[in-house]
C-alpha cells in the first residue's frame, strides 16, 4: 500500500471579544518555545501576520483594537508568532494539521467585522517542491472577492526565499492550561479552533482528499 498524507492548512480570524476573562493583550502573548527543530516557513503576501493564541499559563489573546490599516496595525508581536500543529493516523492516512491565528480588520463591511474562512490543502507524498530540507513551506493571502467577500488562504508554496520561520509547536507539547483555555475560549462563531478535541475530527472529516 501507498503510503499517503493528509496536510490541512488552517487559518482563522479572530473575534474581538471572548467569552474568557482572563485575555490579555494580543501583543503580549508570549508564543511557548520550539521543542523539536522543524520550524515552518510562511510567507506573508498580503493581510496581517500571525500572533499567538495563548501562552503557557493559559491566557488568550485579546484581538486586536479594530485602529489602523490591516497591513500597517498587524505586523505581528515582537514576541514571536507560532505555528499549531495535531497529527494522528486517520484511517489510512497520516494526517497533520497545522493552524495559525490571523487578526483580518474587514474595512469594506458596515461596521467594522472579522471575516474568516479556512484554507484546507490536501497532497500525497512525496511534495517535495514545497519543502525545503525540513522546512515546510507556506503561504497566506488575503483576498476581497465581490461575490463571496473578504477572505484568507493558507496554502503550500514552492518559493523557497520569502518566507518567515515560525515557531512549531504540537498540540500535546502545550500545557494542560493552554489546552485548557484554547477549548474553553469563544473565539467567535466563525473562528472555532480546528485542532481542539471537540473539532479535530470534524475537521479531519472536512479535509479528506478523495483517491
Amino acid at each position: 500500500m501507498i503510503s499517503r498524507l493528509l496536510l490541512l492548512l488552517g487559518v482563522a480570524a479572530a473575534s474581538i471579544s471572548f467569552a474568557r476573562a482572563d485575555t490579555i493583550d494580543h501583543d503580549k502573548v508570549q508564543p511557548f518555545a520550539q521543542p523539536e527543530p522543524f520550524k515552518l516557513s510562511l510567507q506573508i503576501v498580503t493581510g496581517c501576520h500571525p500572533y499567538p493564541a495563548v501562552n503557557a499559563a493559559g491566557e488568550t489573546s485579546g484581538g486586536l483594537k479594530g485602529t489602523g490599516e490591516n497591513d500597517e496595525d498587524c505586523t505581528g508581536s515582537t514576541l514571536g508568532s507560532q505555528v499549531y500543529g495535531r497529527a494522528v493516523w486517520y484511517e489510512d492516512l497520516w494526517a497533520i494539521m497545522y493552524a495559525v491565528a490571523y487578526y483580518d480588520i474587514l474595512k469594506e463591511g458596515p461596521p467594522k467585522c472579522y471575516y474568516y474562512r479556512w484554507g484546507r490543502q490536501s497532497c500525497e507524498v512525496p511534495f517535495v517542491e514545497h519543502i525545503n530540507g525540513t522546512t515546510v513551506m507556506l503561504s497566506y493571502e488575503r483576498y476581497f472577492d465581490g461575490t463571496i467577500g473578504d477572505f484568507q488562504i493558507l496554502r503550500p508554496t514552492t518559493r523557497k526565499v520569502t518566507g518567515e520561520f515560525q515557531d512549531l509547536i504540537m498540540w500535546e507539547q502545550l500545557t494542560e492550561e493552554a489546552c485548557t483555555a484554547l477549548s474553553n475560549t469563544d473565539f467567535g462563531e466563525k473562528s472555532p479552533v480546528p485542532f481542539i478535541d471537540a473539532n479535530f475530527n470534524k475537521t479531519l472529516d472536512m479535509a479528506r482528499p478523495i483517491f
